[in-house]
């Protein structure tokens, strides 16, 4: 008969340590801008990803046109890289670093900087084997896709955040 009440006082005690500790659920965001041009490719996956994000919200609307967009966002660069961190006694590759870069512009319909020029920068460690080839292939595409995914998040994030620069007098 005590087990219910232990449950009880355990989920409570659960429920105020992750709230007290700052913990909040990503909820959508609010954009500064009302209207905002996607500068990216129809095929990137991250500017899909953003425009997907930003119809959720409700609150911005993504034009169709620079002129008619309150805010442009632009990429300014995109890298991947795959760098060898450790080699085994016989010359073999055992682990590597997947560096995802993604650097962004937000201006206006005249090109003047809304906010400063950012870049966002991911990593992420993986242990290789030349035995698991295809299984440590599709580990390096599904690690590649959450990068991808984080940064679009970071730049919901950002994007919110943002508040356009002071006109210097």
């Amino acid at each position: 008969m005590r087990t219910p009440s232990l449950l009880v006082a355990a989920a409570l005690l659960a429920a105020t340590l992750v709230a007290g500790c700052g913990f909040q659920m990503r909820g959508s965001y609010t954009l500064p801008y009302e209207s905002l041009y996607l500068n990216l490719p129809e095929y990137s996956e991250v500017g899909a990803g953003l425009k997907r994000n930003i119809l959720a919200s409700g609150g911005t609307r993504i034009s169709e046109r620079p002129e008619d967009a309150q805010a442009i966002f632009q990429p300014a660069g995109e890298a991947r890289q795959r760098l060898i961190l450790s080699l085994s006694g016989s010359g073999r590759v055992r682990e590597v670093r997947l560096r995802y870069r993604f650097a962004y512009r937000i201006t206006d319909n005249k090109g003047i900087d809304l906010s400063a020029p950012g870049e966002i920068e991911m990593l992420r460690d993986m242990s290789y084997d030349d035995s698991n080839i295809l299984s440590k292939e599709q580990e390096e595409a599904l690690l590649w896709r959450d990068m991808q995914n984080d940064v679009v998040q970071q730049l919901l994030r950002r994007l919110a955040a943002a508040k356009p620069l002071a006109e210097e007098d």
